[in-house]
């Protein structure tokens, strides 16, 4: 039992549970949700296609390594009352800088990428009723209004419907193809392919499971869900856990369909979200018409999810950020996030404007040369800096003694950081720079 009472205004929990407990599950729904994007279950289907069961020990380490990441996080938020830019602003201006940049430009390249990753399964599902682009404009119009309109309570109901339905359709899939258990459990062996750049795919696989700036947004949406201090400890760590759990979940099955269904036929599909539709084909061709749709539904689920978690989670993000620019002071913004105010603020439907207007641009013209290279360097420079960063705030005096890093969240942290950081340094080096000047 835990003594618990209900928030009317933001239709949260805001009193402190006596032990952790299932019901109490939110946040890390929607932080899986989030974080396991079309461009996940793609690279998860490649890797299944290319190396059969081979990676699955890598899928199951990238997931230990974000429950790291997003348990960090969220420890941070509880036991200092502080959110995590007011964090990051502690450790000097630079991060303010590096975060308003990344910011910008990360919004405005990811707001089109979100829209047209929503609109390839609807235009798959409605082949007659309109153009790709106008698909993807109904989305980001969708997703604005909806998280225009709604507090976070609304939102987690609604993410954890849409994760139901990715969860149904990736296990369904997984059965399916009915895979090869035997295989499946020697992959879990850590054996690398004996193919070149066998290390570099491996490190990428296990970085993108699920790995966005929405692992920095979970210990927002904690506060937002109304836990605001130590005593929600233990059920925040019980719900990190199930957010990756499930993520855990979705990936395997996604490569258990890559192992099976296009490894053993070898058959290629294209690296980016046009490979699920890809896949629908083949779906099609192998199980009927019902299935493929089936497919597109989850398709869709995975890519909606994604773009309002975004919509949502960087917006309470971005607000925190303006609002700690402006008053310039360490104040403690857990009870405010929860209070609901940061989602009713200028800078949170300022940003949210953002997300979804400018990036239209890049649906009719294009995405530029010059910028998505930014963009790239920039998404790859995010995770070493929250790895670092995390480390830094939890091993001082900024952080209470008894919630600083053990050894193990140390050795975690690290790893994720020069994963991550290895991952950025390929990312920098594989960009046509010389066109770029």
């Amino acid at each position: 039992m835990a003594d618990t009472t209900d928030n009317t205004a933001t239709g949260t929990v805001t009193s402190t549970p006596r032990k952790s407990s299932w019901k109490y599950i939110g946040p890390g729904i929607v932080v899986a949700a989030t974080g396991v994007g079309a461009g996940d279950l793609v690279a998860t289907l490649i890797a299944g296609s290319n190396f059969g069961y081979t990676l699955l020990w890598a899928a199951i380490i990238g997931c230990l390594v974000k429950i790291s990441l997003a348990e960090a996080a969220g420890r941070w938020h509880l036991s200092t009352g502080r959110t995590l830019f007011d964090g990051w602003a502690s450790l000097g201006r630079w991060t303010t800088w590096f975060f308003a940049v990344y910011v910008v430009i990360w919004g405005f390249v990811y707001g089109a990428a979100a829209m047209s990753s929503s609109a390839l399964p609807l235009q798959a599902l409605f082949p007659d009723v309109m153009d790709l682009k106008w698909w993807g404009i109904a989305s980001g119009l969708v997703g604005l209004v909806f998280v225009w309109f709604n507090k976070y309570a609304v939102f987690e109901k609604v993410m954890t419907v849409l994760v139901g339905v990715m969860f149904v359709v990736t296990v369904y899939l997984a059965i399916r193809v009915t895979p090869n258990l035997g295989d499946a459990f020697a992959g879990l062996l850590p054996v690398l392919p004996d193919e070149k750049d066998s290390i570099l795919n491996t490190l990428g696989l296990i970085g993108g499971v699920g790995g966005t700036i929405t692992l920095a947004a979970y210990g927002y949406w904690v506060n937002a869900k109304g836990w605001t201090n130590t005593g929600w400890m233990k059920v925040m760590r019980l719900d990190n856990r199930v957010a990756y759990a499930t993520t855990g979940i979705f990936v395997v099955a996604m490569l258990f369909v890559g192992a099976e269904l296009l490894h053993s036929a070898n058959i290629a599909i294209a690296s980016g979200d046009k490979g699920l539709i890809q896949l629908s084909d083949i779906l099609e061709d192998k199980y009927g018409t019902a299935t493929a749709k089936f497919f597109l539904i989850g398709f869709f689920a995975t890519s909606f999810t994604s773009l309002i978690g975004v919509w949502h989670g960087v917006s309470l993000m971005f607000a925190d950020f303006v609002e700690r620019y402006r008053s310039r002071e360490t104040a403690a913004g857990g009870e405010e996030i929860a209070s609901g105010e940061r989602e009713r603020s200028w800078p949170f439907r300022a940003y949210l404007l953002w997300l979804t207007f400018p990036p239209m641009v890049l649906l009719f013209e294009g995405q530029p040369f010059r910028l998505i290279i930014i963009y790239g360097v920039l998404g790859a420079a995010f995770l070493p800096f929250l790895a670092g960063t995390l480390i830094w705030l939890l091993n001082t005096s900024r952080t209470p003694s008894q919630w600083r890093n053990g050894p193990l969240s140390n050795g975690m942290l690290a790893i994720s950081g020069l994963l991550f950081l290895v991952l950025c340094l390929k990312q920098i080096w594989d960009q046509p720079w010389s066109e770029f000047f």
